[in-house]
């Protein structure tokens, strides 16, 4: 039993240490950053914008599925079914702006830069089966020589 617990300890340290956990700890903590950075932009950008319209937070648009709705003065529902829309509408440009700036910012330069590299591992490959294929003529060349004067003077001694 002592075995089973020692394998699976080194099958935990293996895992830690294959540099995917670190990776991927490394994100979350980049994600959680960011996702402040998005929020900031939302209440601080838009949510004026927005609010260059209607109200100044873009959380108090809403509609009342059953009428009338109304609120205390902590905000609480007293009656009425409150449909919360500008909050769901600020959670999805959260959303957008986070993909769109993951997309042009690390996933878009990312796949050009492999693209890239496999365009000139593709070339360095090229070049060596053009070099390959150069060698085999040129050893052909020369077993077809050795062939043919081995042939001549076997012919000419016979």
């Amino acid at each position: 039993m002592s075995k089973e617990k020692e394998s699976v300890l080194e099958g935990f340290k293996a895992f830690l240490m294959r540099g995917n956990v670190i990776d991927l700890a490394v994100a979350v903590v980049i994600g959680a950053a960011f996702t402040n950075v998005v929020n900031s932009v939302v209440k601080g950008l838009i949510n004026p914008v927005v609010g260059a319209f209607g109200t100044k937070d873009l959380n108090k648009y809403s509609s009342c599925l059953k009428s009338p709705c109304e609120t205390n003065a902590a905000g609480e529902v007293i009656s009425g079914i409150p449909i919360m829309w500008g909050t769901v509408l600020s959670a999805v440009l959260t959303f957008v702006i986070t993909a769109a700036v993951v997309y042009f910012l690390m996933v878009l330069p990312m796949a050009k830069y492999l693209a890239r590299r496999a365009r000139q591992q593709a070339a360095k490959e090229d070049v060596q089966e053009v070099m390959e294929v150069s060698e085999l003529e040129v050893l052909k060349e020369i077993r077809d020589a050795l062939v043919a004067q081995r042939s001549g003077s076997g012919q000419s001694t016979s």
